[in-house]
């Protein structure tokens, strides 16, 4: 799956808000090309919240192990709850990890750098995991509403 398509998917669902700086616009030079994933019915940037999902096309200077810098390599990065990251990484968040090969394509493992806050990642996507992170995309992003509803219910503190 190419991160066109996960971008038109991601686009598709209810609410999505995607992203994507580009060079010469506001953000810093390092996300242009980079993609974030929010729910934003109101098609605004959230205030105090992080993205549900991102995806990423270069190594940053703290996260590097994933060697995005080569041609046609870049990374989904979605936040799942704790029992989802267990089922696929067969780690807890903030347990010890295991060594990793983050360079490894096409497989699911904790984020190089955000697996202890829950975060999974996968680099290039293809057969073997393009269903799986559509499935995971799609929980995010109905976690990212339901964490939205709480916090715009009346009496709630928001952002």
């Amino acid at each position: 799956m190419s991160m066109e398509q996960i971008i038109a998917t991601v686009r598709s669902f209810d609410g999505s808000l995607v992203l994507a700086p580009e060079r010469g616009g506001d953000f810093p030079e390092i996300t242009w090309g980079d993609t974030f994933f929010y729910y934003s019915p109101d098609g605004q940037v959230p205030r105090n919240v992080q993205p549900y999902a991102t995806i990423i096309t270069k190594d940053y200077p703290d996260d590097a192990a994933c060697d995005l810098d080569p041609p046609g390599r870049w990374r989904v990065n979605i936040h799942v709850d704790r029992a989802t990251f267990q089922e696929l990484t067969g780690e807890t968040p903030r347990g010890p990890g295991r060594p990793r090969d983050f360079a490894a394509a096409d497989t699911v493992l904790p984020h190089p750098v955000y697996g202890g806050l829950g975060w999974v990642c996968v680099v290039t996507p293809g057969e073997r995991t393009t269903d799986t992170v559509l499935r995971l995309l799609r929980g995010a992003h109905d976690a990212a509403r339901a964490r939205f509803a709480r916090r715009h219910e009346p009496g709630a503190t928001g952002d």
